[in-house]
C-alpha cells in the first residue's frame, strides 16, 4: 500500500510517501503567496492551497493520505459551487485584536476559557470567522439563502476534495468554537462570535474512513499540524512533550486526560481521535515568530547565508546584555499579550548585524524555555524534549536553547515529523503497525547560566510590554 502524507502548512505543501523501511520520502514541495493588504492582515489564496494539494496528489498517486492544516487560518465558501468569498485569513493575522479586547472587557474571557479551554486571542479562528459575517457582504447573503460553509482550511479542502463537509476535533479544538468537554459546536460561543453554527462543518475523528480523493485513494487521517507533529514524535503517553520550530515554535504535551488550567497559559486542546476510540488530550504552547523572525532579519539584510548564523565567536548576546523579543506578531503563551511588539535592547556603538543575529536566535530559544517552565508547572515532562523543524539544524541556537531549556533535548533525526505523523497515522488505521526506529540525538541539559539568562530576558520583555502599555494610553488619550 503507498501511503502519502500531505503537509499544507504556512508556506508550503509538501507531499512524502512512506517507504518500504518505515522511513519517509520526498517527492513534491510547492510554495504558495501570502499576502499582506493591511497591518496585521495575512491573507493566502484557498484556490492555491487546494491546487497544490492537488498536484501533491498527482505526485505521489497514493492509496491512502494523510493531510494536515494549518490549524487555526480559516475562510468562507460557497456551498453550491465551493467557490471561496474571501481569501484564506491566517493564523499569523490579529485583524480581529480590537474584538478580542472588546470581549474581554465585556467578561466574556472567563466565559470562552471554561467551554473552549482557550484565551480571547485573533490567533483562533472564531474571531475570524465572525469578520467575515461582518466585513465579507456576500457572507450574509449565503447564509440567508442556506448556502455558506465557514471553517478551517481542512474543511475546505475536505469538502472540494471528498465531497464532505467535515472536520476533525483536534482542529476544532482550535477555533474557539467547540466546547473541549462535549467535542461539539458550542451554541453561546457561536452567538458571542457572530458565527451561524448551521454554517460550520461535522466534527469527526482525526483518523479513519475519512472519504475518498480524486484518483481514489483514500483519506485516511486529517489533523492539525502541531498535533500531527506530536504523533510523529512518538509522544503517546501523559508527559511527553515535543517541540517544532517552523514559522513559530510550538511545545505540546501530550496528557491524556483533559488538564484545564485555572487561567490562560498553556492551553488545553484535543491531541487527537482515533475512529472508535476515547479522545486524547495535550496542552499546548506557541511562540508566534521563530523562522519567521529569522527570515524577516534576513530581508533586513542582517545576513545572507543561513551558514552564517550556525556559529558565532562572541559569547552569548544575553550574558553581554543584549536581548532580543521576537514579538513581532504579538506575544503567545503563556503571556497572550498581542499587542506588544519585537525589539532589540542592549545594543551599543560597537555591536553589529553578527550581534543583533545571535540575540534574534537566543530571544526565540528563551521565549521557547518561559513555554517549557508554565507547561511543566501543570504537568512533568516525561522524558527528554523531542525537537524539530528548521531552527533545530542550527547549530548555535540548538545548543543555546538546551542551556536555557532546563529539560534534556532530543533532535529528531527525521526532519519531517508532521508528515511522520501523518503517515503513521493513515497507516495505523489500515492495522499497519509502526516499526521502533531510532529517534535522534539526545542533548544534556546544561542550567549553569540558564537563570541570570532568563531573567536578562524577562526584563527586556517587560520593557517591551511596558512601551506597548505606554503607546496605547497614549493613542486613547488623544
Amino acid at each position: 500500500m503507498r501511503i502519502a502524507a500531505i503537509d499544507q502548512g504556512t508556506t508550503s505543501t509538501r507531499v512524502l510517501v512512506l517507504g518500504a523501511d518505515g522511513g519517509l520520502v520526498p517527492v513534491l514541495s510547492l510554495p504558495h503567496n501570502q499576502s499582506y493588504p493591511a497591518p496585521g492582515h495575512v491573507e493566502q489564496d484557498g484556490e492555491e492551497l487546494l491546487a497544490n494539494i492537488r498536484r501533491c496528489l498527482d505526485a505521489a498517486a497514493p492509496d491512502a493520505v494523510g493531510l494536515a492544516n494549518q490549524g487555526e487560518s480559516c475562510l468562507a465558501w460557497d456551498a453550491r459551487d465551493g467557490r471561496p468569498i474571501c481569501p484564506v485569513i491566517s493564523w499569523q493575522d490579529d485583524r480581529t485584536s480590537d474584538v478580542a479586547a472588546a470581549l474581554e472587557r465585556s467578561g466574556a474571557g472567563p466565559v470562552v476559557m471554561a467551554r473552549a479551554g482557550l484565551p480571547l486571542d485573533p490567533y483562533f479562528s472564531a474571531s475570524k470567522l465572525g469578520w467575515i459575517m461582518r466585513n465579507v457582504p456576500q457572507a450574509d447573503d449565503l447564509a440567508a439563502q442556506g448556502y455558506l460553509r465557514l471553517g478551517t482550511t481542512d474543511a475546505f479542502f475536505r469538502d472540494r476534495l471528498t465531497g464532505r463537509f467535515e472536520t476533525d476535533i483536534a482542529t476544532a479544538s482550535r477555533t474557539s468554537l467547540m466546547n473541549l468537554e462535549t467535542g461539539t459546536w458550542d451554541a453561546e460561543l457561536c452567538n458571542l462570535f457572530g458565527v451561524p453554527i448551521d454554517c460550520l462543518p461535522a466534527i469527526g475523528p482525526t483518523s479513519g474512513d475519512l472519504g475518498v480523493l480524486p484518483g481514489g485513494a483514500r483519506l485516511a487521517a486529517s489533523i492539525v499540524d502541531q498535533q500531527a507533529a506530536l504523533y510523529g514524535h512518538g509522544c503517546h503517553r501523559p508527559g511527553a512533550a515535543k517541540v517544532t520550530f517552523g514559522t513559530g515554535a510550538f511545545v505540546q504535551c501530550l496528557t491524556g486526560a483533559l488538564v484545564r488550567p485555572e487561567r490562560p497559559g498553556p492551553l488545553p486542546t484535543v491531541a487527537w481521535q482515533k475512529a472508535g476510540e476515547p479522545v486524547s488530550y495535550a496542552l499546548d504552547g506557541g511562540v508566534y515568530a521563530a523562522a519567521s523572525a529569522v527570515n524577516w532579519a534576513r530581508g533586513l539584510g542582517l545576513f545572507q547565508d543561513y551558514g552564517e548564523i550556525s556559529t558565532f565567536p562572541a559569547t552569548p548576546a544575553v550574558d553581554r546584555g543584549i536581548a532580543f523579543v521576537p514579538a513581532l506578531t504579538g506575544l503567545g503563551c503563556p503571556h497572550w499579550n498581542r499587542a506588544a511588539r519585537g525589539a532589540w535592547l542592549g545594543l551599543g556603538l560597537g555591536d553589529g548585524k553578527r550581534d543583533m543575529m545571535q540575540s534574534l536566535l537566543e530571544g526565540v530559544a528563551m521565549r521557547t524555555a518561559e513555554v517549557f517552565a508554565a507547561m511543566q508547572a501543570l504537568i512533568g515532562f516525561d522524558g527528554p524534549v523531542s525537537v524539530d523543524g528548521g531552527l533545530s539544524r542550527n547549530g548555535y541556537f540548538l545548543q543555546f536553547l538546551s542551556e536555557v531549556a532546563g529539560y534534556d533535548l532530543l533532535l529528531a533525526d527525521e526532519t519531517e515529523q508532521t508528515a511522520v505523523g501523518l503517515a503513521w497515522m493513515a497507516a495505523e488505521s489500515f492495522a499497519i503497525a509502526r516499526p521502533e526506529a531510532h529517534r535522534g540525538r539526545q542533548l544534556r541539559a546544561d542550567n549553569t547560566h540558564r537563570l541570570a539568562r532568563l531573567r536578562t530576558f524577562a526584563a527586556a520583555r517587560h520593557a517591551v510590554e511596558g512601551y506597548s502599555e505606554s503607546l496605547a494610553a497614549g493613542n486613547q488619550a488623544e
